[in-house]
């Protein structure tokens, strides 16, 4: 690698104001396109109206942004607007033929992205549709995600592991009587990166292994987090797949690992969202499938998107053929057992010199669980801050090399007396 291609690399983390500035800007966006979304989620609405609504704020106040610059900025939709009721955990975001609807008492995952120049910001969040606190089962799930995120929030600093909080949501999902759900992966950002290559795994196990891997200065992290009433594995209802064994890897924070997956169930209705395979090339048989793919390639080149924002009949013919040799990722809807109790919280998070920034939330409405926070080890976690400041002040002492500045944690503690209710931040 040059120099030059050195110093551009340096200047595209946060160490470059403008690129922290990008990233905080596209997470203004999307927390206010989430409670836009929060607000339209009543009774009788159509969850196909609601996801429009979060994908055009999410482009139109993208769209506002660097518009007299020389040099075009790419902005907009990192992730299509999803709402997932119920035992249903992500990536539905319907056609909009699609007459679903929300009901009283529905327990609703909405998940979202926006972008400004390729530095994403995500963000999910749970929302029982009701008035009054959330109470049971359903309070303890939410809980139990909301305490693990927090609790995450805590660990994904500089010089701590990754299996580090993979251990930790684990031991937080099982104080609730819950498990963390299986598959589930958080990735660290980049520049029109969704999912780098350093990763927190949800649950081990033989099947999901990934690299061990150290927190940095200057990185950004999707942590994501779903919890469940039930056993955490989940039933992936895949489009399109007539490989007799495949391994599938669900992109973007929440991704799922599935290895010799049997082909039980062709649903195109479901699966709407997709990403292109940059690194894969095959000549498309299909005028349609052609047709189709040369205009996802023009207008989404690097970020997933909606087949809800391509002509419909000509889309279910031309994703067939694309997704069969692997020029798309479908992002398949994931659900639990019907009956079981799912929550979902993801936040963005810069690792800056002075702590962990978390950039992307929304403030929980009011859940008694039945469950409390006894457990020590987690109310040291839940104590920990998220800012670190250097002690002393004038001029540097000269130490040895490779000796660190001395560093105090202001206290920013989650008070475990809350169970979970607390207010993300």
């Amino acid at each position: 690698m040059s120099d030059d291609e050195r110093e551009e690399e340096k200047e595209l983390d946060l160490t470059s104001p403008e690129v922290v500035t990008k990233y905080k800007s596209a997470a203004e966006i999307v927390n206010k396109a989430l409670q836009l979304v929060m607000s339209e989620c009543k009774p009788k609405a159509k969850i196909v109206d609601i996801c429009e609504k979060g994908d055009s704020y999410i482009r139109e106040q993208s769209g506002n942004m660097y518009k007299n610059v020389k040099k075009k900025i790419e902005r907009g939709i990192a992730f299509p607007t999803c709402v997932s009721v119920n035992n249903t955990i992500c990536h539905f975001s319907p056609l909009a033929s699609d007459e679903t609807v929300l009901e009283e008492g529905d327990i609703l995952k909405i998940d979202m992205g926006c972008h400004i120049d390729g530095f994403i910001a995500v963000v999910a969040h749970t929302h029982v549709l009701q008035g009054g606190p959330v109470t049971g089962r359903a309070a303890d799930v939410i809980a139990a995600a909301n305490t693990a995120a927090e609790v995450a929030l805590r660990l994904v600093r500089p010089g701590r592991k990754n299996k580090d909080v993979t251990e930790a949501i684990q031991k937080v999902a099982a104080a609730y009587d819950c498990k963390i759900v299986e598959g589930v992966l958080s990735h660290q950002l980049k520049q029109f990166v969704i999912d780098g290559n350093k990763v927190v795994l949800s649950v081990s196990n033989p099947d999901t292994r990934v690299d061990d891997a150290e927190f940095e200065e200057n990185e950004v992290y999707a942590i994501d987090i779903v919890t469940s009433t039930g056993d955490g594995k989940v039933i992936a209802y895949l489009i399109l797949i007539r490989h007799q064994s495949c391994a599938v890897t669900l992109l973007l924070g929440l991704k799922l690992m599935v290895s010799n997956l049997q082909p039980k169930l062709l649903d195109e209705k479901q699966t709407t969202i997709y990403k292109r395979a940059v690194d894969k090339n095959y000549h498309l048989k299909m005028k349609a499938s052609r047709f189709i793919f040369s205009e996802i390639s023009q207008k989404f080149p690097i970020m997933p998107f909606t087949a809800r924002a391509l002509e419909e009949k000509r889309a279910r013919l031309g994703l067939v053929e694309c997704v069969n040799h692997d020029l798309l990722q479908p992002y398949p809807v994931l659900h639990e057992k019907p009956g079981d109790f799912v929550a979902h919280i993801k936040f963005t998070v810069l690792l800056m010199p002075n702590g962990s920034d978390r950039v992307t939330s929304h403030s929980l409405q009011e859940v008694q669980p039945t469950k409390t926070i006894d457990d020590p080890e987690i109310k040291a976690w839940l104590a920990l801050g998220t800012k670190t400041k250097k002690k002393g002040g004038g001029k540097k002492k000269k130490g040895k090399k490779g000796d660190k500045p001395e560093e105090s944690v202001e206290a920013e503690p989650m008070d475990a007396t809350t169970n979970g209710a607390a207010s993300q931040g």
